[in-house]
């Protein structure tokens, strides 16, 4: 699973290379992720790169131990950094390294190819990571059967359009393996589709 963390680079730099080219108001789009423009997806995913374990323990404390909680404070207070250190952040080797505690290379990856989804998706544009990892954390996230997004696969079949990918049995799904990703991950398209929750 190690092999996993070679993708998590040219996500984040492909990430990285779309909005330096985009105009600033891409910053204060809308993302995937309820309430949070692209600047505030980014100023959480790069978190590992601006924080210190000791400064995390520290906002999670202050935070009651919430993740929640620390999520919309550190991308409301961070996501107002200039786009030029948000950018330097994606580029850091220090996030392009870091593997979240107990989810290995694995859950950097997921995690990594998720929230650029979350910006890429949103902004009509294709995925910024490389097929090869679209393709593992679709397989990730449905070995779990949607649980760890508390989304419900029974009786749904996935077929992405644009990669040789396919899973389940039942009514039909058909998107890009992007789109595929962020519906597994409990994302609503921007055509409304979403999968029912469990």
């Amino acid at each position: 699973m190690t092999d996993l963390q070679r993708w998590v680079s040219p996500t984040y730099e492909g990430l990285a290379d779309l909005l330096a080219a985009a105009g600033d108001d891409t910053w204060d789009a809308p993302s995937l992720c309820e309430k949070w423009q692209v600047r505030h997806v980014v100023a959480h995913v790069t978190m590992p790169a601006r924080l210190t374990p000791e400064q995390f323990g520290a906002e999670m404390a202050a935070a009651g131990g919430d993740f929640g909680v620390l999520s919309d404070t550190v991308a409301a207070r961070d996501g107002a950094l200039p786009p030029a250190e948000l950018l330097a952040a994606l580029r850091s080797p220090l996030l392009h390294a870091w593997q979240p505690p107990g989810g290995g290379a694995a859950g950097a990856l997921s995690h990594a190819v998720i929230h650029s989804l979350d910006a890429t998706v949103a902004l009509g544009q294709p995925a910024v990571a490389p097929a090869a990892a679209v393709v593992a954390v679709l397989e990730q996230i449905t070995a779990a059967h949607g649980a760890w997004f508390g989304v419900d696969l029974t009786g749904v079949r996935l077929e992405a359009t644009d990669i040789d990918w396919s899973w389940g049995d039942g009514n039909v799904v058909r998107a890009d393996g992007g789109a595929l990703v962020a519906l597994v991950s409990g994302r609503a398209l921007l055509d409304g589709r979403a999968l029912p929750r469990g």
